[in-house]
């Protein structure tokens, strides 16, 4: 927690969920600012569904992945995978909890797979039913970030219904794209899983929301951007490219521009971490989250 003269206060908390959760959910990111300039930041593609629960103001969406979708206000928010950022505004304070939930835990947590999540944003209560405002209830509630995340633990573990439903295939297709930072091609994926490519493409989709090579470019991205973020001071592009998979240094820039809609420097400099500087995104911090690519 940082608290400036100016009465300004940055809390940015991350944390893991409990061991019997960690199937479904990756990590906590628990977060509430004051005394902010008012803002517009990106809301990044990455490998996780988006579960956001606030706390004393709504979540205010001005620019949706999909742009057919129009702006809301969500005091809860559930988001699907997607290819293009969100365009997220406050005006000075934002306070919350944001949940990063396996694609493939969607079915035991929410009760659908993650494909009908895609590219869109919606009320958790909207899948969650009476949960959803009585575990955004206790969170406001709870007196600290352990105890709000105690209470995540709680709620999530006796939500969870382990299901059987994933096809195995897919699975292990999206833990291998996973552990190889999004360079196995489609077709050494299908070969390892005795489907045709196009069969793996369509039940991939279901699952995931994302074909095989739509994922892979996200979890490349997701990579990029981590390590563009950790490192102080930040990594040379051309280093970058060649560590993450990508051809040169050009195609980062544009892959880059096509996910996060803006230039690598750009998105650094607007909403990266920075010595003295005020924590503006919580996708922005580090932290734990830096290496969570890898899992």
């Amino acid at each position: 927690m940082t608290t400036q003269a100016t009465g300004a206060v940055d809390e940015a908390v991350h944390a893991r969920p409990a061991a019997a959760l960690r199937p479904y959910v990756a990590r906590y990111s628990g977060y509430r600012q004051r005394g902010l300039a008012p803002a517009v930041h990106r809301g990044l593609p990455s490998p996780y569904l988006t579960f956001i629960l606030t706390l004393d103001e709504p979540l205010v969406i001005v620019g949706h992945p999909d742009p057919a979708q129009p702006p809301g206000r969500y005091p809860t928010l559930l988001s699907g995978l997607h290819t293009s950022p969100a365009l997220i505004t406050h005006e000075g304070a934002q306070s919350g909890v944001q949940i990063a939930v396996h694609p493939l835990a969607a079915r035991a947590l929410f009760g659908l797979p993650a494909g009908e999540l895609a590219g869109i944003d919606l009320p958790a209560e909207q899948l969650l039913g009476r949960l959803g405002p009585l575990l955004h209830e206790r969170l406001r509630a709870a007196d600290g970030w352990a105890e709000r995340f105690a209470v995540l633990d709680s709620a999530l573990l006796r939500a969870a219904r382990p299901s059987g439903r994933v096809p195995p295939e897919v699975g292990w297709a999206w833990r291998a794209l996973r552990r190889s930072g999004g360079a196995l091609p489609v077709a050494e994926l299908a070969r390892e899983t005795g489907w045709s490519a196009r069969h793996l493409q369509e039940r991939f989709r279901r699952e995931t929301g994302l074909t095989p090579k739509a994922a892979a470019r996200v979890i490349r991205f997701d990579r990029a951007r981590h390590l563009l973020a950790a490192g102080s001071p930040p990594p040379r592009l051309a280093e970058l490219a060649a560590r993450c998979g990508y051809f040169d240094q050009a195609h980062l820039a544009r892959e880059f521009r096509a996910l996060a809609g803006a230039a690598p420097s750009a998105w650094l400099a607007a909403e990266g971490p920075e010595e003295g500087k005020l924590f503006r995104n919580v996708q922005g911090g580090t932290g734990a989250a830096a290496a969570e690519w890898e899992t």
